[in-house]
Order: C-alpha cells, then sequence, then structure tokens
C-alpha cells in the first residue's frame, strides 16, 4: 500500500510517529507563513503541515496543488497546539508536518467545486457524478445504504435464511408496469424481460422445498417518472415456507430492528403497529399514511345527505361518500384556493368550505343547505370549533377519499403542523385483492395476480371480483411505502380463477404461465413474502432530499443518465444482428 493510515485513523495516540497519507486535496489555507492542506479520503480528513522555514521548496510545491488533486504526504505527527484542536472531526487533536510530497494526479479544471456544499445543479452533479460522489455527504450515504444491507443480511442469515440469485433475463409477465425488454439475437423475434421482481422465482424455491429465501434483488420497472421512484431499483426480497402475515411481519421488523441498530444506534420499538387498508383510507385518505400528525379525515356521508344540498344527497343516493378535514384556525382565500385547486387536479368536482362562527353558526355558500339542528351535528361529528374551516368533498370510494387525503397533507403544509419525532412505521393490511382499471372499468390486481384472497371471499371471484379482499400487506414509514407483502396463491385452480378475473384468457395463462401453474401442481407448501425497497428505507434514514443521493448511479426523472447519455441509439449492424428494425415517427 502506498498509505500507512487512511484520513480517518490517526489520533493523540500516534503522535511521534511517521506516516505516509494519501488521497484529496480538499482545501488549503496560507496562515502567516505556514501553509495547510485538507487532505481527504472516504475515512476523513487529516491536517498536513507545511513550513517554508523547513523547506521551502516542498512548500513551493505544495502551495502549487488545486483542489481534487491527487498527492502522497510523508511526515511526522504531531499534535495541533490547544486552540487549533476540531471536536468535530475524529483527526482534530493532531496535524501531519510534511517532508515528503508527491503529486499522484493532476485535476483538471473542475465543472463545480467538490469542496462547496451543493454548489452545482442536480442535472450537472449527474452528468460529473463521479466528482459529486467525493463529498463527504454523498460517501456517507453510501455507506449507511452498505450497513443497512450488511444488517439485513446478518440477521437472515441468522434465521435460517438462504441467500439465492435469480434470473436478470426471464419472461416477460404482467406484474403491474410495463416490462423492459431485451431482443434475443439467437432467437430473433423472442424477447426476455427484465425482472420487475423475482415473484415467480422465489415461489418457485419454495415449491423447490428451500424454505427461507432472501435477496438483495435489482429490480427493473418501465412506470411513468415520478420523484420517488427509478426505473431500477434494489430491494430486499424475502419468502418463507409454511408462513403466514405474523410470520413476515415478525422476520420484517427484526431485519428492520437490526438495520436501525446498526445505522443510528436506535432500538425501534417492536412489533409495529398494524392498521387495516379500509381504516387507513377512512382516517387517512392514504394506504401509506403519514400518522406523525392529526388532521384526521372524518366520514360526515349521513350528516351531509339528510342536508338540502342537491350535490350531497345525490352522492349520498348513489352510494358515494362525503369526507371532510378541519383546518383549525381557517384559512384565507389564496389558502381556500389552493386547495380547491388540488382537490380539482386530484379528480374532485370541487370542495365545500364552512367556516364556523359564533354560536356554531356555519358560513359558507352551501350552509344555507343545513339546518341549525344539522350544523351542530356536524360541528360534533368533525370536532369543529369557532373559528375553524371545516373542507368537505363527495364522490365515490376510495376516489374521493383519495382527495381528502392530499388536501389533508396539502393542510399541514400549509400550517406548519409539528410532525411527530422518530421514525413511526405502520403495517397495512386486508387490500382489496382487485381495483377499478380507469381506462377499461375491469378489475386489476391491487398488488399482483399472485396475492391470496380471504378465504370468505373466493366465491365472489367470477360474480363480484371487486368486492374480494386479499390476504396483502404493506409496510409504511413515516408516510412512505416501504414495500408490499402477500400471502401466496399456492393452488393452481385458484391462481387459474384469478388470472381469469383479471382478464387473462385460457389460451394466454398457459403461454405465459404454464411453466408456473405446472409447478404449482407437484405438491407447494403454503408460503407468504414481502419485498421493501432498500433505495427508500435508506433515503428514509439518510433524511436526504431525493431517493437520488443515495444511489451511486441514478437516473433522471426522465430515466436517462447525464453521466453516459443512456438510454442512445445503437448502430444499424447490432440491430440487424438481433433482426430489428424500428419504425419511429419523426
Amino acid at each position: 500500500m502506498l498509505r500507512t493510515h487512511t484520513r480517518g485513523e490517526l489520533t493523540a495516540a500516534n503522535e511521534g510517529e511517521r506516516v505516509t497519507l494519501c488521497g484529496f486535496v480538499w482545501k488549503s489555507r496560507d496562515l502567516g507563513g505556514l501553509l495547510f492542506i485538507d487532505l481527504r479520503d472516504r475515512y476523513g480528513f487529516t491536517q498536513v503541515v507545511f513550513d517554508p522555514v523547513v523547506d521551502s521548496v516542498l512548500t513551493k510545491d505544495a502551495a502549487a496543488l488545486h483542489g481534487e488533486d491527487v498527492v502522497e504526504v510523508t511526515g511526522v505527527v504531531r499534535l495541533r497546539p490547544g486552540d487549533m484542536r476540531r471536536e468535530d472531526i475524529k483527526t482534530g487533536e493532531i496535524e501531519v508536518r510534511a517532508d515528503c510530497l508527491r503529486v499522484l494526479s493532476r485535476a483538471a479544471r473542475l465543472p463545480f467545486l467538490v469542496a462547496e456544499e451543493e454548489t452545482a445543479k442536480e442535472p450537472l452533479r449527474l452528468k460529473y457524478r463521479y466528482l459529486d460522489l467525493r463529498r463527504p455527504p454523498m460517501q456517507w450515504n453510501l455507506e449507511i445504504r452498505h450497513v443497512t444491507i450488511n444488517a439485513i443480511r446478518q440477521y437472515l442469515n441468522s434465521r435460517g435464511f438462504l441467500e439465492i440469485e435469480t434470473p436478470i433475463l426471464m419472461k416477460s409477465t404482467p406484474e403491474g408496469a410495463r416490462d423492459y425488454l431485451v431482443p434475443s439475437r439467437v432467437h430473433k423475434g423472442n424477447f426476455y424481460a427484465l425482472p420487475q421482481s423475482p415473484q415467480m422465482y422465489k415461489q418457485l424455491l419454495m415449491v423447490a422445498g428451500l424454505d427461507r429465501y432472501y435477496q438483495i434483488a435489482r429490480c427493473f420497472r418501465d412506470e411513468d417518472p415520478r420523484v420517488d421512484r427509478q426505473p431500477e431499483f434494489t430491494q430486499l426480497d424475502l419468502e418463507m415456507s409454511f408462513a403466514e402475515e405474523d410470520d413476515v411481519f415478525e422476520v420484517t421488523e427484526g431485519a428492520f430492528a437490526g438495520v436501525f441498530r446498526e445505522t443510528l444506534g436506535y432500538e425501534l420499538p417492536l412489533p409495529f403497529p398494524r392498521m387495516t387498508y379500509h381504516e387507513a383510507m377512512n382516517r387517512y385518505g392514504r394506504d401509506k399514511p403519514d400518522v406523525r400528525f392529526g388532521f384526521e379525515l372524518t366520514d360526515v356521508t349521513e350528516v351531509c345527505g339528510e342536508s338540502e344540498s342537491a350535490v350531497f344527497k345525490k352522492t349520498v343516493e348513489e352510494g358515494g361518500r362525503v369526507f371532510a378535514v378541519v383546518a383549525p384556525g381557517g384559512l384565507s382565500r389564496k389558502e381556500a384556493d389552493e386547495l380547491e385547486k388540488l382537490a380539482k387536479d386530484e379528480g374532485a368536482a370541487g370542495l365545500a368550505f364552512f367556516k364556523v362562527e359564533d354560536g356554531g353558526k356555519l358560513a359558507g355558500a352551501l350552509a344555507k343547505f343545513f339546518t341549525p339542528a344539522l350544523s351542530e351535528r356536524l360541528l360534533t361529528v368533525t370536532g369543529a370549533e369557532r373559528g375553524d374551516t371545516i373542507l368537505a368533498a363527495a364522490g365515490p370510494f376510495p376516489a374521493t377519499a383519495e382527495v381528502m387525503g392530499s388536501v389533508r397533507l396539502a393542510l399541514a403544509e400549509m400550517t406548519g403542523v409539528q410532525k411527530a419525532s422518530g421514525w413511526h412505521f405502520l403495517w397495512v393490511t386486508d387490500f382489496p385483492l382487485f381495483e377499478e382499471d380507469p381506462e377499461t372499468g375491469g378489475p386489476v390486481p391491487s398488488h399482483h395476480p399472485f396475492t391470496s384472497p380471504k378465504p370468505e371471499d373466493i366465491e365472489y371471484l367470477e360474480t363480484d371480483p371487486l368486492r374480494v379482499m386479499s390476504r396483502a400487506y404493506d409496510i409504511v414509514l413515516n408516510g412512505v411505502e416501504l414495500g408490499s407483502g402477500s400471502v401466496r396463491i399456492f393452488e393452481p385452480e385458484l391462481q387459474r380463477r384469478v388470472l381469469r378475473a383479471v382478464g387473462v384468457t385460457d389460451e394466454e395463462i398457459e403461454e405465459r404461465f404454464g411453466f408456473f401453474l405446472e409447478a404449482l401442481s407437484y405438491g407447494v407448501p403454503p408460503h407468504a413474502g414481502i419485498a421493501p425497497g432498500i433505495d427508500r428505507l435508506v433515503w428514509l434514514i439518510c433524511g436526504v432530499i431525493g431517493i437520488r443521493d443515495v444511489i451511486a448511479f441514478p437516473k433522471t426523472t426522465e430515466a436517462t443518465s447525464p453521466l453516459d447519455g443512456s438510454p442512445s441509439p445503437v448502430s444499424p449492424t447490432q440491430l440487424r444482428e438481433l433482426g430489428l428494425s424500428l419504425d419511429i415517427d419523426e
């Protein structure tokens, strides 16, 4: 090794030792003739001193260094003067008086200053990601990611799980998003798909009797851009035989407790609380509720349905719901307009506003449709007081609850509500097996088509599929969905029925899932699993603004890479080898 120590190792115990350090030039300071250079590597910083009285040539060479030059320095460790010691870095008690300097690599003019905290815009940081990753906060994020994954591995290994890799090139099967397709050169006209998740493979491992499997799995989904999504991402993929919901919950909680213990020294309170999907939607308007603050929704369907408002009465008669949330202290006109615009953007016809005046009287466009007795009931149900504003929206469930869930979050930001500190995990359980496709009106899987329905609802698969509830569950942290899981279908005929319910024909079932259904016919242990996202978990632990800051080489929200220019065209020769031609509308 060129170096004897890294930047974070040297302490007062090393006083008098001759050492050799290697690293990047971080900052330099010329103070009264002495030249100080902060040398950096991923382990920390060490202050190096050059004294022109001792060696003027060496000091002159050091003064010519620029930020991010890579150097080798040899010298003697000495204690810093008392008034120059720093408590905020590991090496704050010492410095190295240099007597030898070797420049290993000169840095060209930088596109942005690495030593300055995020002075560059994100597109530039992503283009020169290797420079951005030199910054200590970015390296700390990746170190936390490493510790997180290591803690998960240690815990699951201790519980008898096997880490097993599954294919990256696989058959295209519907799992809720578009596949990334890979053309085959050998079998022209045929395609592999990159896995959205290892779902069928991990179930096949249970068929194989491997009992407890996990994988730090790379997954790929061709989804529309979103701030907290990446086209390629990493998840903890986990499956257990002879297991039900409680078994998965217990193992997942233990793994996460190990992560927080190793990364933050924090002991998570176990077990995590649980909430059904319907309770989450009715109280928070989200299936991933942020429970760190109040502003809970109230179902005011019964009260509003008895009013003379034609909008409310029609909604209730058609089986819809009315949800309300209270804005303590009222709203300004600007705030009310912003919330109404948000509600309309989310699909609502509008928002109703009721201002609570003296004596419990309601004011607002729809207040005239409420009798004094009905007004009093509305106040009682919502808990609104004088000066508050009640916001309400009417429409079908769950869409209206989701609208008010968005209003709730926006209202919390507007009012600067204090959110509870700490880490608030939550299990959300008992999801519908299907949801309505907004384009076709038919059922589509709420999670994926391998999720087991509730036994008591199986009879409705063909006659009333939207009524069927599932044995699915999500794990949520501070209002962010970390991952989904479920008890799986392990009977081939039930799997066929679920696939038919989402519009897959018998021919398509055999073509796309035949190998999987055949496997289910050879005796299968009941099994269950989950797949939390590593990227999102690390993002929350690190407390950074965006998920891209915890991924070494992420894509933009447009699924492009400024670093290497992907996606990019390929040569006509490559296309011919694959038997492909392009038909692109200019």
